[in-house]
């Protein structure tokens, strides 16, 4: 049953709608935030987690160059392994029609005798290949659809140089391969790139690696540590040109799923903090503002017998209702972004399902949340209610000082109308409240900042990454290196204007207990088509002795300029070399090394060897080059620079697109809100002032200005506290997000600022209208009815 009180809440609110309203929103926005990235965090965490179990992704991976089956036997009885898988792993050109570019087919071998044991196939059409077909193919789903692809259609193939037919029976997916894409690249290129599972002997024979095995995925046993495994692992395949085992933290699919979902749980902490602190700010706001209004009633309240405790309770009931208000809203609106948001992610990763699972438990948390917020919000405004002694709340609150402001007694204001000396007198004689509001639209601003600053980044990235850094048109890769004769057959190539070699060798990189698995890669120091830059975009040239490597290795491994580190090769006579860092460069994506190409040449104790060439092309023989590129057997892989871009834009441009949308919707309704229920605020505690003014013969214009020009003053000192505050919030979040795979550059042009003042500006006028209208019908007579 209702009490009187009950029945005083609903009328407050059902004339607090607005503002209420306001309030509820700019609290839903964050809290929306919060259950769409937890949501999104159980999605992906839970259809990762069944995949990786149900179709039994490795745990421990190996490459190397080339061991019998026998050997594989001596693998599976080390301590700590429960099953392994001994394939064939290679990479073959594909001559697709339609298409000038050649595609690369990631080939990888099927046990003909038995069921896969691990890294299993999920075949979505179709079926797998028979025991004696050596054409047919499982091809990966996301090359299938960027190709259009369908079962029956062949592809034209160059295999170890001879060209062949296959024959696609099924399209399906793997756990291992969730985010497809080249070995070492942090984007897919799903129509140049794809995954196909064959029948062992088709794979194997080609390749003169009947009987062998060059890759290697291991299943450990409850319990057993990876460390002692991978080096029994790394043991027993030294002699046969392994790269070292890992585990599947450092795999590369699995490594850019990880990495995506610390950004996620980054994300969904920070963005609702800030929305959370708005909203605080804007419950305090209202509820003071109600405080001081109502201060009358609070005595009769009292003087009628209600405790203390049941005033301070129905006060803290207005803060329940926003928050139960916002959550809902919240719920809701979380439910929809995180159900739309979750198909960007297929750009990406691949999984036989990917449906929206909403996390109900994030709900309860909201509401805690919220609540928590609310409640440092306006406990000290219902403490005030609360100790108003029934004697003082039955007088008006004193008469304010309305002493001229300190600019009026430093003379700064002469020539200025009444307006304004007004809007300074009460800013002046309440400046907590002036504050608050200040730090309100601060908070509103700088949320402009940060969607503006994401297209920023996005902009410079494009502009420094494929013109100031990668000068080249295309990178080819040999199968396997080659002397300078390979070189110089890639120079020979129909259009080819300039070629740099490049020797890319696997290594592993120490300094102190830090260690890290990647290709260290050798230029010539003169190089011109793969620069180095620094943070500040100054070239680096490579020392003849040292490395330089990613500014964000050196922070993984805790190395700064000087020091030296160990640089283990991996392949060929597997040498070890003491070098010191000479430089660090600026990249966003992956963690790289480089040396000048002589002195890898020196560690590697070989001659001129080339693992492939950067290379510029006469544009009009771009055709003809091409198609020698495909119909040269040695060439592995073949990397065009202006494809790459288009996969970027069509992958990671388009998701952050999509996000800074988002973030740009919900900081416009940050904004409105935020002036709106500060202009609100400053009518309901001036509308006596205001009518006075009318009636004493002020326009409607003139009391209009003696309002908003309050509100404008208070704009005007928040919008660059909030511009700051943008930059620190986009710093924050990009520091946040950046990852070993995937990094943004932190950029803020004129024109995100700018955009952030006028998104403000407008939202300030639109609000400003609002109140104009109510300023209009002010009731002057019921308003000057005496209070006492």
């Amino acid at each position: 049953m209702l009490t009187p009180l009950d029945l005083k809440l609903f009328r407050d609110l059902g004339r607090m709608k607005g503002q209420i309203v306001a309030v509820s929103l700019v609290m839903a926005c964050g809290l929306a935030m919060m259950i769409m990235t937890r949501s999104i965090i159980l999605t992906l965490e839970g259809t990762r987690d069944a995949y990786y179990q149900s179709h039994r992704l490795a745990d421990v991976f190996a490459s190397l160059k080339r061991a019998p089956l026998s050997l594989a036997d001596r693998v599976a009885a080390t301590p700590g392994v429960a099953a392994i898988e001994a394939r064939v792993v290679v990479d073959a050109t594909l001559d697709l029609a339609g298409m000038t570019e050649p595609a690369s087919a990631h080939l990888v071998s099927l046990p003909e005798d038995r069921p896969q044991t691990l890294n299993q196939v999920f075949v979505r059409q179709g079926r797998l290949p028979l025991p004696d077909e050596r054409r047919h193919a499982v091809v990966s789903e996301s090359f299938a659809k960027a190709n259009r692809l369908r079962l029956g259609d062949s592809l034209v193939a160059v295999i170890n140089g001879r060209r062949d037919t296959i024959i696609i029976c099924g399209i399906g997916l793997s756990p291992e391969f969730v985010f497809e894409a080249r070995p070492g690249q942090t984007l897919p290129d799903n129509k140049r790139y794809g995954v196909f599972w064959m029948n062992y002997r088709a794979v194997a024979v080609p390749y003169n690696l009947d009987g062998a095995f060059n890759d290697l995925s291991v299943d450990l046993s409850p319990g057993a540590q990876a460390g002692p495994v991978m080096a029994e692992i790394d043991r027993l395949l030294m002699d046969y040109g392994a790269q070292g085992a890992y585990t599947r933290e450092d795999h590369n699919s699995a490594k850019r799923l990880d990495d995506e979902l610390r950004v996620v749980h980054a994300l969904s902490v920070a963005y609702p903090v800030v929305f959370l602190s708005v909203a605080a700010f804007m419950v305090n706001a209202v509820l003071a503002r109600l405080v001081r209004l109502q201060r009358e009633q609070i005595a009769q309240l009292k003087a009628l017998g209600y405790s203390s405790w049941q005033v301070g309770r129905h006060y803290l009931n207005y803060a329940f209702v926003i928050v139960v208000l916002g959550t809902l809203i919240g719920g809701i609106v979380g439910r929809w972004m995180g159900g739309g948001l979750v198909g960007i992610y297929t750009l990406f990763f691949r999984f036989p399902e990917l449906d929206f699972r909403m996390d109900y438990s994030a709900l309860g948390l909201a509401l805690v949340v919220s609540a928590g917020a609310s409640f440092l919000g306006v406990i000290s405004v219902v403490w005030m209610a609360v100790k108003l002694p029934p004697a003082e709340a039955m007088r008006p609150e004193p008469p304010a000082d309305f002493k001229p402001s300190m600019l009026e007694r430093m003379g700064l204001t002469r020539g200025s109308g009444p307006a304004l000396r007004m809007a300074l007198r009460n800013i002046e004689r309440r400046p907590a409240q002036a504050l608050f509001t200040i730090f309100g639209l601060a908070l509103a601003t700088g949320l402009m900042v940060l969607p503006g600053s994401m297209a920023d980044s996005i902009d410079y990235l494009l502009t420094y990454q494929w013109n100031d850094v990668q000068r080249q048109d295309v990178v080819v890769f040999l199968a396997e290196p080659g002397s300078s004769g390979a070189l110089h057959n890639l120079e020979e190539l129909p259009g080819v204007q300039r070629a740099e070699p490049v020797r890319a060798v696997q290594a592993r990189i120490r300094f102190g207990h830090h260690s890290r698995k990647l290709a260290v890669s050798g230029l010539p120091r003169d190089a011109e088509l793969n620069r180095l830059m620094d943070a500040r975009r100054r070239r680096i040239v490579l020392p003849e002795e040292g490395v330089v490597m990613s500014a964000q290795l050196g922070q993984i491994l805790g190395a700064r300029i000087g020091d030296v580190v160990q640089v283990e090769a991996l392949e060929g006579r597997r040498t070890t070399l003491n070098v010191a860092i000479r430089g660090f460069m600026e990249d966003f994506a992956g963690v790289n090394a480089f040396m000048d190409i002589q002195a890898l040449h020196r560690l590697m104790q070989e001659g001129d060897t080339v693992s492939g060439a950067y290379l510029t092309v006469d544009q009009s023989r771009w055709t003809e080059f091409m198609r020698e590129v495909k119909d040269t057997p040695r060439v592995a892989v073949t990397l065009v620079k202006k494809d790459q871009l288009q996969a970027f834009r069509d992958t990671t441009g388009q998701s952050i697109g999509v996000i800074r949308r988002l973030y740009l919707v919900l900081a416009i309704v940050v904004a409105f809100g935020v002036v709106y229920n500060s202009a609100r605020i400053a009518l309901s505690e001036r509308s006596r002032d205001l009518a006075t003014l009318r009636v004493v013969g002020f326009t409607q214009r003139e009391v209009a200005g003696v309002l908003l020009g309050e509100l404008i003053l208070l704009i005007l000192a928040a919008l660059p506290a909030g511009l700051l505050f943008g930059r620190g919030l986009a710093t924050f979040i990009m520091e946040t997000v950046r990852t070993e795979t995937v990094r943004l550059p932190l950029q803020i042009s004129l024109h995100t600022y700018t955009m952030a003042v006028v998104v403000v500006m407008a939202a300030s006028c639109a609000s400003f209208l609002v109140v104009g209208r109510m300023l209009r019908k002010l009731d002057m007579v019921g308003v000057l009815k005496a209070r006492d």
